[in-house]
């Protein structure tokens, strides 16, 4: 009886290992592979799921008082429902009311920009303080500016109007009203001849409170308005050597 020959007579083909264990290869690379898919599967979905449960919180309204401190009127989400929206609605109730601090300031503005004007920015000015009126009080105003002309008479006698706030103060016993002093100085031109008054005046206001908006934060408009001269001197140009 013959003898196999040794293993390195056979043909190279059969030099390779055995057809199983190629598979075993091949299927131990799928295993590692399926894992690593699940494994990352599982972290996307975690994820995904992070990023839902962050979305559906509610938000952190903050309310800024006027002092300027801050405070959190609607945080985490396992808060009072009930209690959150009380909070809120209280404090936008607050927020509608506005301090004396904001209509002094909403009174120096009407009146800065009413009363300081030149030929070129009149337009713009009467603009700016007639949209800080209310709507009956703007279209009396711009039907006296239409009527007698006063962009006009600003141009054609080339009027300079400075005006300078001395003191605004709330009138007692008459909510949103107020009373300021100022000194007004108007310059012009008639017949090539300049003219210049001083004018101290009283001037009364009253105040209408609106819902705030982006264009109006502080929710407040002149509702009604009076000037009244206390002393006045003129002076003419002469020349200077």
């Amino acid at each position: 009886m013959k003898k196999p020959p040794p293993f390195q007579d056979l043909p190279e083909k059969l030099h390779d290992t055995k057809y199983y264990e190629h598979d075993g290869l091949l299927r131990a690379y799928a295993n590692r592979t399926m894992v690593l898919a699940m494994m990352f599967g599982v972290i996307a979905l975690g994820s995904l799921s992070f990023a839902i449960y962050v979305r559906l919180q509610p938000p952190t309204v903050v309310r800024v008082e006027p002092n300027g401190e801050a405070s959190a009127v609607r945080t985490a989400s396992n808060a009072d429902p009930n209690n959150a929206k009380l909070s809120f609605h209280v404090a936008a109730a607050n927020e509608t009311e506005p301090t004396e601090l904001e209509a002094r300031a909403c009174v120096r503005r009407f009146l800065e920009a009413y009363l300081n004007y030149s030929p070129g920015i009149a337009e713009h000015r009467f603009a700016e303080a007639l949209n800080m009126m209310t709507g009956n009080l703007r279209s009396y105003t711009m039907t006296k500016l239409r009527d007698d002309d006063v962009v006009g008479k600003i141009k054609e006698e080339s009027m300079v109007s400075t005006f300078k706030i001395r003191s605004i103060e709330p009138v007692k016993g008459s909510p949103y009203s107020f009373m300021a002093f100022g000194v007004r100085e108007l310059r012009q031109v008639k017949n090539g001849r300049e003219t210049t008054d001083r004018i101290v005046s009283r001037y009364t206001l009253r105040l209408a409170v609106t819902k705030r908006t982006e264009f109006n934060p502080s929710g407040l408009l002149i509702a009604e308005y009076w000037e009244q001269q206390i002393l006045g001197d003129r002076e003419s140009g002469t020349p200077r050597g």
